[in-house]
């Protein structure tokens, strides 16, 4: 076998099941001689976008992997690579590279080198004897540390030499875990139980720790709310008495409150990264920081007990130290905590309910999130937002509930990003109703993707907010909009998504958006893509507090 075949090979060894690519690359003729479905997507930001969903929702049990084509194919890959990166997301980008003899000569594009800032780990293969080990530092770098965006570049020479078929020889390298300190547990146990108002700030590596249950059962026992970021919506069930909501630069009025007025926060599962796609934390807090790289402990904030882990077994031990140090039943029921959320969370929807449930036409973008809050089953569906407007629309509204029924992401924010996304998350998990909810401005980043969607048998629905606009800067430019109609766009969305095999539903009446959302699931369960292009209005209003 040669060297192509010979990575082809131990991806099937690692269970690889499908793979993204765009457009050429020997590679894909032999992975798919392996067995391994192969997706051709429009694009490349598109393929290793899908990538990223399916990774995230895998738990780093299964890895996104994407092949793309030497030159412009790596080129062109630098959007998806970024967003993974600052997420923190776990994906195999596989790119062509230029011939050895060429490789350091101008203008020839080496993947490994221009791209060291969008990825945790990178190798060339520069001789067909190095596959195993590349692949398996590859591998062992998925699983372990810090998540990202991985490069395995394979020369156009080197993928063609020959290698003896038992040199293989691949294990695939398992995931270490480690769990901190037993002292440095106690004392971030100890600050928290002695915190005059404490909070728990959930990030991704709950979810893909698998824990939890652990975190519910840790602020269950220690009565602290728990704040999810966008990236960690849904690793605590936001219907839960202890939730105080998840938040993008919009939030709920419980998140704002714990995040600004509490004292002990207590970060899990997050790299604490400052965005200003996030919340904002004050100055002057006792902070307890569990991530499973270490050196994101100290990064952005002066971190008091630093708890480099897994998020799982770092909760684990805490709950054992809790209970040691206030006896197994913990404070459960021995405090206000819950009336005091209920009675923040009744304050502000008592201000966004009549927007969630408005009849004004153009349609308001907050009734089409309260129709469909109301339509899909929570538990069963997976909802994503895009860049802009929609994210900080839907994210404190929609509730998330068991892991990964709704993806946040945006640490850097590219549009279009939802509709791959949502192909991914759909080939993870075929059984769920995948739901993109998105701006007109973003369609036209990745709206062809949608007959990949159709192509794939991955039918996803996307939601359009087709308001004529980029809603989110309706008071923006004005001398470039008035002169030029420079952030003004028109579309007939649902005419385009027929035109790619995908069903297109138009809804202008208020009333007509719940039956466009239940025919959409159930469009989607007998396999066919969906698009709902909803004629809304330009909606400036967020869930943002000074």
């Amino acid at each position: 076998m040669n060297t192509a075949q010979a990575v082809a090979r131990i991806l099937k060894i690692e269970g690889v099941e499908w793979i993204a690519c765009f457009p050429s690359n020997q590679l894909i003729e032999e992975v798919a001689n392996e067995g391994i479905r192969t997706v051709m997507f429009r694009h490349e930001r598109g393929a290793i976008m899908a990538a990223d969903g399916y990774s995230r929702v895998s738990d780093r049990n299964k890895f996104g992997v994407i092949i793309t084509q030497g030159g412009p194919g790596a080129e062109n890959s630098l959007g998806g690579l970024a967003q993974a990166f600052s997420d923190n997301i776990p994906i195999l980008h596989l790119p062509g590279g230029p011939s050895l003899d060429q490789y350091a000569i101008r203008p020839n594009f080496s993947a490994i080198r221009t791209y060291q800032t969008v990825s945790t780990y990178g190798e060339v293969i520069t001789q067909p004897g190095q596959v195993s080990h590349v692949m398996r530092r590859a591998f062992h770098h998925l699983r372990n540390g810090r998540p990202g965006p991985v490069i395995v570049e394979i020369p156009t020479d080197i993928g063609s030499q020959e290698i003896p078929e038992d040199s293989l020889n691949y294990k695939p390298p398992k995931r270490a875990l480690q769990v901190p300190g037993a002292s440095d547990i106690k004392d971030a146990v100890k600050l928290l139980l002695n915190a005059k108002k404490p909070v728990i700030w959930s990030g991704m590596g709950v979810m893909f720790a698998g824990a939890t249950e652990a975190l519910k059962a840790f602020a269950e026992l220690t009565e602290i709310p728990v704040y999810c970021t966008m990236p960690g919506k849904s690793s605590f069930d936001e219907r839960h008495p202890l939730s105080v909501g998840a938040g993008s630069g919009a939030t709920t009025l419980p998140a704002r409150r714990w995040i600004q007025e509490s004292d002990v926060l207590f970060a899990v599962g997050s790299s604490m990264t400052r965005t200003g796609y996030g919340q904002p934390i004050p100055d002057g807090k006792t902070i307890i920081h569990n991530v499973e790289s270490i050196e994101d402990i100290n990064k952005d904030f002066s971190v008091d007990v630093g708890l480099a882990g897994d998020a799982k077994l770092t909760l684990l031990a805490m709950i054992e130290e809790a209970k040691a140090q206030l006896g197994e039943n913990g404070r459960k029921g021995q405090t206000n905590v819950a009336e005091e959320i209920a009675g923040l969370k009744k304050s502000w929807m008592a201000e966004w309910t009549p927007v969630l449930n408005s009849d004004e036409k153009p349609i308001n973008t907050y009734r089409v999130i309260g129709d469909i809050i109301k339509t899909l089953d929570l538990e069963n569906s997976i909802v994503t937002h895009d860049a802009g407007a929609p994210r900080d629309s839907i994210v404190p509204f929609y509730p998330g509930t068991v892991p990964h029924s709704y993806i946040g992401w945006g640490k850097t924010t590219h549009l279009g990003f939802g509709i791959p996304l949502m192909i991914g998350a759909k080939l993870a998990k075929p059984d769920k109703f995948c739901l993109n909810f998105m701006g007109d401005g973003a369609f036209g980043m990745s709206g062809l993707d949608i007959e990949t969607s159709v192509r794939a048998g991955a039918p996803i629905t996307t939601v359009v907010l087709n308001n004529g606009g980029m809603a989110t800067y309706p008071g923006g430019y004005p001398a470039a909009r008035e002169r030029y109609g420079t952030t003004e766009m028109t579309g007939d969305y649902a005419k385009i998504a027929e035109g790619m095999g995908a069903c297109g539903i138009t809804v202008i009446e208020p009333d007509e958006m719940v039956p466009a959302l239940q025919q959409a699931q159930k469009l989607n369960a007998e396999g066919r893509a969906v698009l709902i292009d909803v004629h809304s209005n330009m909606e400036s209003r967020k869930s943002r507090f000074n």
